[in-house]
């Protein structure tokens, strides 16, 4: 079971970094934090129609599977009292 509690916080810990990632990469589209680390400073980086869907879709399934790992360290805890 303790292996099963370190790869789902490793797995919790990794996501959630990617999830930064993933975030910041979005297109600024009324300034925020992603125009203070350069988000309009070039046209050349603008992400495409394509290009940003398929980056919103990797932020959400890596955000479903964040939210799944989370539930899954509570319950393994709630019932083993780890």
């Amino acid at each position: 079971m303790n292996f099963l509690i370190i790869a789902l916080q490793v797995l919790v810990v990794a996501l959630s970094i990617i999830l930064g990632a993933f975030i910041l990469l979005h297109k600024a589209s009324g300034g925020g934090v992603s125009g203070m680390f350069g988000g309009g400073m070039t046209n050349s980086l603008n992400s495409t129609g394509v290009a940003e869907k398929n980056l919103t879709r990797f932020t959400i399934a890596a955000a479903v599977i964040w939210s799944v790992a989370i539930m899954g360290l509570g319950i393994i805890t709630r019932f083993t009292g780890q």
